[in-house]
């Protein structure tokens, strides 16, 4: 397979070669979604086939790079019960002891200071969901099981609290 090309935006340019391996993988695949790297034989045949299905050109955005990853990591894809959550509370509310309410109240202060509270919302909503599709996933690795808020929510198995991990070591 030929490697992943991304431009500036971070989006991924695919292929021809790439996208017929895509929807070889996946027949229902919404190919309206996919960046090809030349779309004039895809439209070219899809004319003389009649799909009437035509792509277009992936252009210049009428935003700048910095702008754009902003806007993205500003949005996030789930309900709006996970959106509108008081994540701060919601996790305060896992809390069993004062040495537990002492860490999590430090490492929420790291996490707003760096806004950082939907990424802990779309985390609990991807736990959550995991969980309700019986989806395993690992115990935890590298930097992250230093967070005991992460270990709280469930995104790892390693209790940073009872082996003294610093979040220093995540949030860095």
């Amino acid at each position: 397979m030929a490697a992943i090309v991304l431009d500036e935006y971070s989006r991924q340019i695919l292929s021809e070669d790439q996208a017929v391996d895509m929807l070889y993988a996946d027949p229902t695949l919404d190919i309206n979604n996919l960046c090809l790297e030349d779309v004039k034989k895809f439209n070219t045949a899809s004319n003389k086939l009649h799909l009437n299905t035509m792509l277009t050109h992936l252009g210049e955005l009428d935003t700048d790079v910095i702008q754009f990853h902003k806007t993205n990591q500003d949005s996030w894809n789930m309900p709006s019960k996970y959106e509108d959550m008081d994540v701060a509370k919601y996790i305060i509310g896992l809390c069993r002891t004062d040495a537990e309410l002492q860490r999590v109240g430090k490492e929420l202060l790291l996490y707003q200071e760096r806004g950082m509270f939907k990424l802990l919302s779309f985390l609990v909503y991807l736990v959550d969901t995991m969980r309700d599709n019986k989806v395993v996933w690992g115990v935890g690795r590298g930097s992250s099981v230093a967070s005991y808020i992460l270990y709280l929510i469930g995104i790892h198995k390693i209790d940073s609290l009872y082996y003294d991990l610093d979040i220093e070591e995540f949030l860095r």
